[in-house]
Parts: structure tokens; C-alpha cells; sequence
């Protein structure tokens, strides 16, 4: 089955309501960066399930083409083995905007991609749908949600296995923890008791080995 593909039409459009063309070398290492084969999870598929809640959740945007920049490029850089990958991210974005001339886009948009460290609660509503829609994968159906965590094992497959179960379990339990894991209402509403019952299935699936 032939995976699915970032569109260039749809990021050309974005650009252009944002103001200018995107620099020609934009795209290519947007693709490059989502296709390489350590993204089990973090690739191309994510973002366009971002992209397609995104369509659907577009009304909560406060300004709907700075969030949409943010979720196509807040995964641009993703390396299991560093700390400030959202960071790193925000910064690519960053120089890409400002190569085109919009750097008044540039701190909004590097303030979304930083949100999704998911460290402390966003500070505005677009912040709250970049981080909601990041996390739709916590509220799908049962199978998918496996097959997220089976995702999410291959991309730190260079850490052994107690440790890495005592990490995600710790990451689980916090999840669990929270008062609530969606910021926007009307995706709480949706989304919040499918996830948690991911969220308790994965951590009890750790627990039994």
C-alpha cells in the first residue's frame, strides 16, 4: 500500500495567504525530514492526521494559517536521543519564514511549535488547538492506539526495555494525572474519555510484563 504524501498544493496555498512563497528548498526538507525511516511515528502520517483534525477544528483557530504552519513544521526535527527537538523545530520554521520575508510570523508561529513539548499548559487558545490536535492520536480507536504505542517503542528502540518501560509508564501516569488532557471544550468533550481509556489500557499493558 503506497503511503500517503504531504501535498505541495496545500503548502503552497498556505504560504500564499500567509503572505509570500515558501523558499524553494522548503518542501523538499519538510518531506525529507517526515519520510526518514527512525519517524515510526513522527513522520509524514502524523502530520496529515493533524492536518485532517485541523479541517475539522479550523473554527477554534484564532488565526487558522499560523496554526496550520505551526503543526506542518513542530515535528520538522525529532531525534529520540535530544531534548529540544520542539525548539529546534521552531527555529527551522523560523529561518523559513524569515527567508521569505514574513518575520512577523516568526514568534507567533516558534510560541505554537514550542506548546507542543506538551511541559506546561498553553497560554492562548491557538497554543491549546496546536497541543489538542498533536494529541489526537491519544483518542483514537483502540487498534490505532496500539499501534501508536508499537510506533512510539521502534522510535527509542535504542533504549533498553526496563527503562524504557519505567520512562513511559512515568509519562503515562502523568498523562493520567492531568485535571484535563485537552485544552479546547468542545474537543475535551470528544476526546477526553476515549483517551484516558488508551491511556490506562497502555499503562496497564506495562505493568503486566
Amino acid at each position: 500500500m503506497t503511503e500517503p504524501r504531504l501535498d505541495p498544493r496545500r503548502w503552497a496555498a498556505l504560504w500564499r495567504r500567509l503572505g509570500a512563497a515558501a523558499p524553494l528548498h522548503a518542501f523538499p526538507a519538510l518531506e525529507a525530514a517526515y519520510d526518514a525511516p527512525e519517524r515510526h511515528y513522527h513522520g509524514a502520517v502524523h502530520i496529515l492526521a493533524c492536518l485532517a483534525h485541523f479541517d475539522d477544528w479550523r473554527h477554534l483557530a484564532r488565526q487558522p494559517d499560523q496554526v496550520e504552519l505551526a503543526l506542518w513544521t513542530h515535528d520538522l526535527v525529532y531525534d529520540t536521543h535530544r531534548q529540544d527537538n520542539e525548539a529546534a523545530s521552531a527555529d527551522v520554521a523560523a529561518g523559513w519564514l524569515t527567508e521569505a520575508g514574513l518575520t512577523r510570523y516568526v514568534a507567533p508561529v516558534s510560541e505554537l511549535i514550542i506548546a507542543t513539548c506538551h511541559r506546561e499548559p498553553p497560554l492562548h487558545g491557538d497554543a491549546g488547538l496546536v497541543v489538542d490536535l498533536d494529541l489526537a492520536i491519544l483518542a483514537s480507536e483502540p487498534t490505532t492506539y496500539r499501534h501508536y504505542e508499537t510506533a512510539i517503542r521502534a522510535e527509542y528502540a535504542w533504549v533498553p526495555e526496563p527503562l524504557f518501560r519505567t520512562g513511559r509508564g512515568a509519562l503515562l501516569r502523568q498523562l493520567l494525572a492531568m485535571p484535563a488532557l485537552y485544552w479546547h471544550g468542545e474537543i475535551r468533550e470528544r476526546w477526553e474519555a476515549p483517551a484516558r481509556r488508551n491511556l490506562a489500557w497502555a499503562l496497564d499493558a506495562l505493568d503486566e510484563v
